[in-house]
């Protein structure tokens, strides 16, 4: 039997027109075996070589030996993202906790960052489980990713958009998460994986529509995916995602 390229996708709304990209190529389809997982148990099992190639979150990148960043295309925000928030009942100069999602690594590390080198606040950091979000009150904030978020945006007094965040203090767009290998493959997979992304993000509206006639849902996803996520990596993203390492590195 041919040996499948494992591959590891998160989970989240914002991947829609990467999966339906990667669904339309049954050439390519047929070569893989993809499993749908939250950000950092991507980045988990790219680590442990469960998979070769997964989309994960930035910040794990340095972790990965032989990491490679695999096609052009990324889960990116140029400001309001929306979906990576801080929740709180007080303002940043009354939080004591941070509570930081177990769904996230770039998110808890951006969390940081702005913590130190930006608000300039004196926090603890929380590890979390699953309920956590059930424990944000007093002077504990919370932070939450991912689909979660929409479901939270509007219910707290404080809300605080990292990336928004991040924007607002560097002018820079901000990178959640790349496609990254741990090995080396052919570059005619290459080619032909980053072919079918691209078909996806073409195809955004179908992407959509496809989605919306199995869901019953009241999210803008069409606002959401195409004003809040930005999918090129290209170069001003390039030097942001270095900026965001070089300063996760200090810390």
């Amino acid at each position: 039997m041919e040996h499948k390229i494992k591959v590891a996708a998160v989970s989240y709304l914002n991947t829609i027109p990467f999966l339906y990209g990667l669904e339309k190529d049954e050439k390519l389809l047929s070569q893989l075996d993809v499993r749908l997982e939250y950000p950092s148990k991507c980045a988990d099992l790219l680590k442990s070589d469960e998979v070769d190639l997964a989309l994960i979150p930035v910040a794990e990148i340095p972790q990965i030996p032989n990491a490679t960043i695999i096609s052009n295309y990324c889960i990116g925000a140029v400001g309001k993202v929306n979906t990576v928030v801080l929740y709180s009942h007080c303002p940043l100069d009354k939080i004591e906790t941070i509570a930081l999602d177990y769904q996230s690594r770039t998110s808890v590390m951006l969390t940081k960052v702005l913590v130190k080198k930006f608000w300039k606040i004196e926090v603890s950091f929380e590890q979390t489980s699953p309920g956590y979000i059930d424990a944000i009150k007093g002077t504990k904030a919370g932070l939450v990713i991912g689909d979660r978020a929409f479901d939270l945006n509007g219910t707290f007094p404080y809300e605080y958009d990292l990336a928004e965040e991040w924007f607002r203090f560097t002018g820079l767009a901000f990178v959640f998460a790349c496609w990254v290998a741990n090995k080396r493959l052919e570059s005619s997979f290459v080619m032909q994986f980053s072919k079918a992304l691209n078909v996806g993000l073409e195809n955004k509206e179908k992407a959509i529509m496809d989605w919306q006639q199995k869901e019953n849902s009241s999210i803008d996803l069409k606002s959401y995916l195409n004003d809040a996520i930005s999918y090129d990596l290209n170069e001003s993203k390039k030097l942001a995602l270095n900026t965001f390492l070089e300063l996760a590195a200090r810390l």
